[in-house]
């Protein structure tokens, strides 16, 4: 049986950066990854000829940011592009009321009022929440203090049932009434014209990555791991597993002997989300030039309420558009075309004629995905912030666990995924590391390969 110092199973941004740091620090390192590339929940589609980001897009604030650093020294191009946080205001965004119609300056402005009113007393009613409680139950708690009439009520209570949605993919009665604590940005939002995939290519510069190479199991003691797949067995002396949640908690990846009770309890109050993507390109451009985002409100909102205008990343006219949580669920199995006529009809409803027909669609199906199972992991009422990091909790100093749902500040992001994969690699290791080796170490290897095709 082949044998190497850790393996690490998932060759996506967490378990490229353990994998990159560990190597840093010369230790032998085998990834094994069950798809057929790289990047896992980064994934970039060039099919027809543009970039398409059908899984991770943004950096959610670049400022403090280690991907936002390593996308700089990689020497990554960024564009800025702030309002993929589902902010109600900060970037021009255009607002059309229940009857179709755009708000005029005044009316926007005293929405988006009205949503930042709400939220500050959010912020004390989730604080004294209960341990049970849903984000649907604190937000009515704190609309109620508003004592509004109905409509003013209901217009802020689906904004930010739709933030609840887009953040998290989950509607607000399933999420966990502090699950949107993290739901802060420091600084710009980035977005990658070239594709987010490039972290991951240069992340995986000279590591020993086998594609096609699905654990099934990881068996684990005194003697070290063995983890085995498809493609054979491999034992090491640590492994870090660093899949989705959803494909830890399915039947197909077997831990044996299983994992200890506190890791499996926080793991259960965790579940990943219906999360995707709608991609349209328009021959023309027909909403406003002056918007970073088109929004409805109203019934007619229900599922696709807002649009993201991402021409600026290529010059192409694009409209990007979620379907989270419930319409994700609403909508799985239904083929593009129908689910291009269902967003086009909503589109048609605000534009009229103007909405031209798409020249192209993407629409992704991570819920769909065997080595995904959905987007990202969102916490259920009755969890607890450090559910996430009772998951990273070494396991009989040789198995670890990291990924985007262990990272307790700023989960379900890619720049989760990093810092967990730099604090596997801390635990195997035994000593800090700083996280800058990351970057420093891959632009070493790319100068070493360099020099050996000189020579």
């Amino acid at each position: 049986m082949e044998h190497a110092d850790v393996a690490v199973i998932g060759a996506g941004v967490a378990g490229l950066t353990t994998a990159r740091l560990l190597v840093d620090a010369g230790l032998r390192v085998v990834v094994l990854e069950a798809r057929d590339r790289i990047g896992g929940r980064v994934h970039t589609d060039r099919r027809d000829g543009l970039v398409t980001d059908l899984g991770a897009s943004w950096i959610h604030g670049v400022d403090g940011s280690a991907v936002a650093a390593a996308a700089d020294a990689f020497g990554l191009r960024t564009t800025e592009f702030t309002v993929g946080g589902y902010q109600v205001d900060g970037r021009p965004i255009a607002y059309h009321g229940p009857d179709g119609a755009r708000l005029d300056a005044s009316a926007t402005e005293r929405f988006a009022a009205d949503v930042h009113a709400v939220d500050r007393v959010l912020a004390r009613v989730i604080e004294r929440s209960g341990a049970h409680d849903s984000y649907h139950d604190v937000v009515e708690r704190a609309l109620a203090e508003q004592h509004w009439d109905a409509d003013r009520t209901e217009r802020v209570r689906e904004h930010l049932e739709h933030r609840s949605e887009e953040q998290y993919g989950v509607a607000s009665t399933g999420l966990a009434a502090h699950g949107l604590d993290d739901d802060v940005v420091e600084g710009d939002e980035v977005v990658f014209p070239d594709g987010y995939d490039a972290l991951p290519a240069r992340l995986s510069e000279g590591l020993d990555v086998r594609l096609e190479h699905a654990v099934r199991t990881v068996e684990w003691g005194a003697e070290g791991v063995v983890v085995a797949g498809d493609r054979g067995a491999v034992h090491a002396d640590a492994a870090v597993v660093t899949v989705p949640v959803g494909v830890l908690q399915s039947a197909d990846l077997t831990i044996s002997p299983p994992l200890p009770d506190r890791h499996r309890e926080a793991l259960g109050r965790l579940r990943m989300n219906t999360f995707e993507k709608v991609v349209l390109r328009f021959p023309t451009r027909f909403w406003g030039e002056d918007v970073y985002a088109v929004r409805q409100l109203g019934p007619a909102g229900r599922w696709w309420h807002s649009w993201y205008d991402l021409t600026r990343l290529d010059g192409v006219p694009t409209l990007l558009t979620f379907a989270a949580g419930p319409a994700a669920r609403a909508i799985r199995g239904w083929s593009p075309e129908a689910v291009t006529a269902s967003v086009l009809d909503e589109l048609r409803r605000l534009h009229g004629d103007r909405v031209g027909t798409p020249t192209s669609v993407h629409v992704t199906a991570w819920q769909d995905d065997e080595w995904s199972r959905g987007s990202y992991a969102h916490m259920l009422p009755g969890s607890v912030t450090a559910d996430h990091d009772d998951l990273a909790q070494p396991v009989g100093d040789v198995l670890h666990l990291a990924g985007e749902a262990t990272w307790t500040d700023d989960p379900a992001t890619v720049s989760a995924a990093l810092y967990s994969g730099h604090r596997a690699a801390v635990a195997v290791l035994g000593r800090d590391v700083p996280i800058s080796r990351l970057w420093a170490a891959v632009e070493q290897t790319g100068r070493s390969g360099a020099a050996e095709q000189a020579v």
